[in-house]
């Protein structure tokens, strides 16, 4: 049973930064994909970044040069680092884990941008 748990959200002025980070726990290939997805009130889940094992990174255009994702595959940990954030980024945000041919989402975070 593959559980992830994530922390860190909250409220941030315009501008400001937070990190979000994931903790993956249970059944784990080495071999996998952890990152980001968020999905706003009305809106659909969308991605905002991955980072396969090897250490491959894919972003959302809307976050690049802002959002940074980095991890540990030893602990199977995931962070999110969130810098110039803007009102538009105010989401839930999920841990995403795909191992073994299956996905795996964490509960979500709430982060909001407004001053």
């Amino acid at each position: 049973q593959v559980q992830l748990v994530e922390s860190g959200g909250g409220l941030v002025q315009p501008g400001g930064s937070l990190r979000l980070s994931c903790a993956a726990s249970g059944s784990i290939l080495s071999l996998n994909v952890m990152g980001w997805y968020r999905q706003a009130p009305g809106k659909q889940r969308e991605l905002v970044g991955v980072m396969h094992s090897g250490g491959e990174t894919n972003y959302a255009d809307s976050v690049k040069g802002r959002f940074t994702i980095s991890r540990d595959n030893a602990a199977n940990t995931v962070l999110l680092q969130m810098n110039s954030l803007k009102p538009g980024d105010t989401a839930v945000y999920y841990c995403y884990l795909w191992c073994g041919g299956v996905d795996y989402w964490g509960q979500g975070t709430q982060v909001t941008v407004a001053s």
